[in-house]
């Protein structure tokens, strides 16, 4: 027993809040931490940094809009996600292990995707490019998956929430320096006299040498405890994925309550999307400036976010399961109507800060608690990597697909009535997770859960 540990909470089981801040400072947890920025680094190198660079090389706003496209490996990752489950990556896998060898093999890709692109020119070709930038969503897709795998079979599920919300920090901080710091870069070597045809390719090459993070958090991790249930790898590599693919999907369909939980799962963050999407145009459309909207939603949120990470961790790693589930569902709901508010009150900007860290900070706290549910869903370590990217891309349904009709309300009802409507939407999800724990899901789940 630590010095952190009371023998009240060693006795019942429970966590106390001290146990659930000090869980950040577990090596595992910190390496994941690590391997979150290496996570959040590619996203913005085959998006909102490759259209600023093409703007400035004078691509047509249609073209760059078709740029978008690139991004599709991220949607698509669970068609390949078997393979990460089946195989096995020569002589790395051998050296350091089944995860940690993909862990170091997609890192290896990703850096050389991103030199591949440091050096094209969208004046001059755009297949390239285009080339350059699938390739980096796609290795950046690949590592993805091999990172969700892996936290979810190297952290406690006590620690899946605290390991989730610094990896989602993370990520953002990563997602800030491929962005803001690339085009920061760039604009700093034009200042100091470097030829313009040459500073994104700098400005990329620096991103490539920071996916050494990543691969440094790989190098020094311990690979996880060996799953039961892996395919014979004496067994030719289709037959594996095949049969890996088939037993991800039957051992998640067997269980009870199966159909139900996966709805639950699309519907669980559903509300949150559903007002989230049209959050810029309301902004916008109400009456603030552009300055106003970056400074407020994009930095103030941004803060609120990372501080709403941490504490649906700690909350997560505090109390059970289901008790999280509902706060975050409540939390979601209550923060949509401080949209309804503002709408009431108009363009304020003190209203608009206000209702940004409602939002931000209580959406955070659901996403984390509910990627902690997703990875204890994920049981069966033989079948992580595939079940975890699809029940990420069933969750996005939400956010892709039932949402897109927003905009149709929204100019039927008007904004006040639109998020009050967007909050109702919660109701179902809270409705599936009071059917689930009178079932009793969240018991096998919380069998899972170590006495602190």
């Amino acid at each position: 027993m630590t010095a952190l540990e009371s023998p009240d909470a060693k006795r019942t089981g429970k966590t106390s809040w001290s146990d659930a801040l000090a869980v950040y400072l577990k090596p595992r947890v910190l390496l994941v931490i690590l391997l979150g920025f290496s996570s959040g680094l590619p996203l913005a190198l085959s998006g909102a940094t490759l259209a600023i660079w093409m703007t400035e090389a004078k691509v047509s706003l249609s073209t760059i809009g078709l740029y978008a496209l690139v991004g599709l490996p991220y949607t698509l990752k669970f068609l390949w996600a078997p393979l990460v489950d089946a195989l096995d990556v020569p002589i790395l896998s051998r050296a350091l292990g089944r995860r940690r060898g993909w862990l170091v093999f997609s890192q290896l890709l990703l850096a050389a995707a991103i030199v591949f692109l440091a050096f094209q020119d969208p004046a001059i070709s755009l297949w390239p490019v285009a080339l350059g930038a699938v390739l980096v969503a796609a290795t950046s897709a690949t590592q993805d998956i091999v990172i969700d795998a892996f936290r979810v079979e190297s952290l406690d599920t006590s620690e899946q929430a605290a390991g989730m919300a610094g990896y989602v920090a993370a990520y953002r901080i990563g997602m800030l320096a491929s962005g803001a710091g690339v085009i920061t870069l760039t604009w700093w070597l034009a200042q100091i006299g470097v030829s313009p045809d040459t500073v994104w390719m700098w400005g990329y090459l620096a991103a490539a040498v920071l996916v050494s993070v990543g691969i440094f958090a790989s190098l020094m991790a311990t690979e996880p405890a060996a799953p039961e249930g892996v395919v014979d790898r004496k067994r030719d590599p289709v037959s594996r994925v095949l049969i890996t693919a088939f037993g991800a999907f039957r051992e998640f369909l067997t269980r009870p309550e199966a159909i139900v939980i996966l709805l639950f799962v699309v519907l669980y963050k559903f509300c949150d999307a559903f007002a989230g999407v049209l959050t810029g145009p309301f902004v916008i459309g109400i009456g603030f400036d552009k300055a106003t909207y970056a400074a407020v939603v994009k930095g103030v949120g941004l803060a609120s976010a990372l501080i709403g990470g941490f504490a649906g961790g700690m909350v997560a790693a505090a109390l059970p399961l289901s008790t999280s589930l509902w706060i975050g569902g409540i939390l979601q709901l209550l923060s949509n109507l401080a949209f309804a508010w503002l709408a009431l009150i108009g363009p304020n900007v003190p209203a608009l800060t206000a209702t940004i860290i409602v939002e931000n900070f209580c959406g955070a706290i659901g996403t984390v608690i509910f990627v902690a549910y997703l990875s204890a869903l994920c049981g069966v370590r033989a079948h992580t990597a595939t079940q975890f990217a699809l029940l990420t891309a069933l969750a996005a349904i939400g956010r892709t697909t039932l949402s897109s009709g927003g905009g149709f309300i929204a100019e039927s009802t008007g904004w006040f009535w639109f998020f009050v409507i967007s909050s109702l939407v919660a109701i179902p999800s809270l409705m599936l997770l009071a059917w689930l724990q009178m079932r009793g899901h969240f018991r096998e789940l919380e069998k899972r859960k170590p006495a602190s």
